[in-house]
């Protein structure tokens, strides 16, 4: 099945028009005809089962026969992430994470970070790209870039758990999992967190955690966590 995405599909729709650009890549790229078939979401988890009524390049103009809604998982998982050195490792910490079923991401601007400019339309598409692939119907949030100083004295529900590379007293993050509880994972940058912002998060009832025994880089680390959620919520 091709999934395609259009934020502004709703459940009281009964034609839609996609905007140029994507009539254009349906009709003349995808070369579909009227009366294909097209399954589309609007990533608030739900599938529409449309057919092409009008098969134009500028305005591709589709049918709704049916919808489905999928319900939410019973977790919300949210990780936060210090943004890559290399643009491209934070890509595919995204699109793996979208893919495995994450819910929120926030990039973090921690001390030790490279990175503090963040290209974040690039990296919604990215995550719009996973979810069509993986065939999901929930769109994951993307957060605008913060100070890790900053975001860290949000409020956040019970499960709060920070992976950092210390040689300090760390709990295993799927031993302290509960499921069908949110939770959220704070992940460092190359550089890991600052022994300071490590304190931070403890004095903020952050739980510290090992993601394994070796020394992982900041984006396998984000997939190995979102991965060790989903996992024990299954």
């Amino acid at each position: 099945m091709q999934l395609f995405y259009n934020s502004t599909i709703k459940e009281s729709d009964t034609l839609f028009v996609f905007d140029k650009e994507e009539s254009k890549h349906i009709i003349k790229v995808l070369r579909k005809k009227e009366s294909d078939i097209l399954y589309v979401t609007n990533g608030l988890g739900y599938l529409f089962t449309t057919q092409i009524a009008l098969a134009s390049d500028s305005k591709c103009t589709i049918k709704i026969n049916s919808f489905e809604k999928q319900e939410l998982p019973k977790f919300q998982l949210h990780l936060a992430v210090a943004p890559t050195k290399m643009n491209e490792r934070y890509e595919w910490f995204l699109e793996k994470a979208t893919e495995i079923g994450i819910q929120e991401i926030t990039p973090i601007i921690c001390e030790h970070s490279e990175r503090k400019i963040i290209k974040i339309d690039r990296f919604q598409k990215i995550i719009e790209s996973a979810m069509k692939q993986s065939l999901h119907y929930f769109l994951p949030k993307l957060n605008e870039p913060i100070l890790y100083k900053d975001f860290i004295k949000k409020e956040f529900g019970k499960q709060k758990f920070i992976a950092h590379c210390e040689e300090t007293d760390k709990k295993s993050l799927k031993k302290e999992l509960k499921s069908n509880e949110d939770a959220i994972i704070l992940i460092g940058p190359e550089g890991d967190f600052s022994v300071k912002e490590i304190q931070l998060a403890l004095d903020n009832k952050f739980i510290p955690v090992s993601l394994g025994n070796t020394r992982l880089r900041t984006e396998t680390a984000a997939v190995v966590a979102c991965h060790s959620v989903v996992y024990a919520n299954e």
